[in-house]
């Protein structure tokens, strides 16, 4: 089957990493023995990327502290594996602030952010010295007045600002509401340390981002008249990651088309993530770093220099960039009108992306258990082993250079961030995939073992 001309493609950047683990025949074994999908980590790659960002740190001088955003990736590896490298964690909920603390997370390293968060949540963060991005004055007097009522230690918090670029945000207090905070800190004295702001800022905007970090220290400063600690600010996460080349991707927006993809489903090309960035990770946070905050004239990192404010990140998927793959069986195929439509044993709700309307775009590898000779192109679109039409974890035909079959595996590559886990569903009573460590790839046999997270 020969697919139609300029059938557009989506490679992923080259990763000798994961190339090792596709090549060990490791993942058909794993198939076999899990008996279904699962996800692949590759925490050699975390540990990198935590690296990559602490030089950044380094070499500007700046006093930082970096969380995992814990949300991106409910595996237990990554907060194990942020406690190794000097790291904390980013938390959300209790059982998210327990789950760190028993993979060797310390309290004092945890940042809680979530919104509305209730009473257990704030008694569990204050008793373990964890710091609290306060998102509303409510939620303030009950740390002062409920939580922080046994004085056995002060809340730490740091109080989140409504961005003036995305006023309608949900989160964070507008500018009259930091005035009455700020108040409120001062008056409840012991029981509360206030130590500096933070924000919650949507999209990858590097000059967004570092204006209002440079507000925040405005803010610091501001603060400690008042008497207050007022010594850092967190800028959240919003470093992007880059998972092709800028030709591919640029090459696949023009070529794409609705008559590219199964029942001519048409995707809006403004939603899809954007799958290349031209500064991404590390070199992300280097950019916001040396941009000159509006209103300033030193860079950010001087400013955070001069002004002595440590610099928090919270990032998720930047830490996680080619930290692993998943894997799905091919259970079933059909031809269709120049293309196959193959259904393989899992969902949709395990590649994210369907969550907004979009899709995951880079080409799944496909390791056939029948190898022919690449010589032809076979579109195929994937389909979900479940009753529901739209459950597609690919529209687009991809073109294979050997033809699908029943019991062949796809492997989507780098879905560590975001992909896994955060829209996962029993539908069906259909296992949720599990999660396979995959340590030392560049021996000739990856060791393996299950990741320690109990759901």
């Amino acid at each position: 089957m020969t697919g139609p001309p300029a059938l557009p493609t989506l490679p992923a950047l080259p990763d000798p990493a994961a190339d090792a683990v596709l090549g060990s025949g490791l993942l058909e074994e794993l198939a076999y023995a899990l008996g279904g999908p699962f996800h692949f980590l590759l925490p050699d790659a975390f540990d990198a990327n935590l690296r990559a960002l602490h030089s950044v740190l380094d070499e500007t001088g700046v006093d930082g502290f970096v969380y995992f955003a814990k949300k991106a990736n409910k595996a237990a590896v990554w907060a194990e594996r942020s406690a190794a490298g000097g790291a904390g964690v980013d938390v959300a909920s209790a059982a998210e602030l327990r789950q760190a603390l028993g993979h060797g997370v310390r309290g004092e390293h945890l940042v809680v952010t979530g919104p509305a968060k209730d009473l257990a949540l704030l008694g569990l963060a204050v008793r373990h010295g964890a710091l609290i991005a306060v998102d509303a004055l409510d939620e303030l007097d009950t740390l002062i007045t409920t939580v922080s009522g046994d004085r056995t230690r002060p809340a730490r918090l740091l109080l989140r600002c409504l961005p003036p670029a995305q006023p309608h945000s949900r989160f964070g207090l507008g500018e009259a509401e930091v005035a009455l905070a700020l108040e409120r800190c001062v008056t409840a004295g012991e029981a509360v340390r206030m130590e500096g702001f933070s924000f919650h800022l949507s999209g990858y905007d590097v000059k967004l981002r570092a204006d209002l970090a440079g507000h925040l220290v405005e803010l610091c400063l501001k603060a400690r008249v008042l008497g207050l600690e007022a010594d850092r600010i967190s800028i959240g996460g919003g470093l992007p990651v880059s998972y092709s080349s800028a030709a591919d991707w640029n090459t696949f927006l023009t070529r794409q088309n609705g008559g590219h993809y199964h029942a001519d489903r048409t995707f809006d090309p403004d939603g899809f993530y954007p799958y290349h960035s031209p500064v991404a990770g590390a070199d992300a946070l280097r950019r916001i770093l040396a941009t000159r905050p509006e209103g300033h004239r030193p860079s950010l990192a001087a400013l955070l220099n001069d002004a002595g404010i440590t610099l928090l990140l919270e990032p998720g998927r930047a830490l996680l960039d080619r930290a692993g793959g998943t894997v799905f069986r091919v259970q079933g195929v059909k031809d269709r009108d120049g293309y196959q439509l193959l259904t393989v044993n899992g969902t949709s709700l395990s590649l994210s992306e369907q969550w907004f309307n979009s899709e995951y775009l880079p080409d799944p590898h496909l390791l056939s258990a029948h190898p022919d000779t690449p010589d032809a192109v076979w579109p195929a679109a994937v389909g979900a082993a479940t009753c529901l039409e739209s459950d597609m974890l690919t529209w687009r035909k991809v073109p294979f250079p050997r033809r699908p079959r029943t019991g062949d595996l796809l492997v989507y590559p780098n879905t560590a961030g975001y992909q896994m886990d955060s829209n996962e569903s029993p539908f069906h009573d259909l296992a949720l995939p599990p999660k396979v460590v995959i340590d030392h790839t560049d021996r000739a046999r990856p060791r393996w073992r299950l990741d320690r997270h109990a759901p």
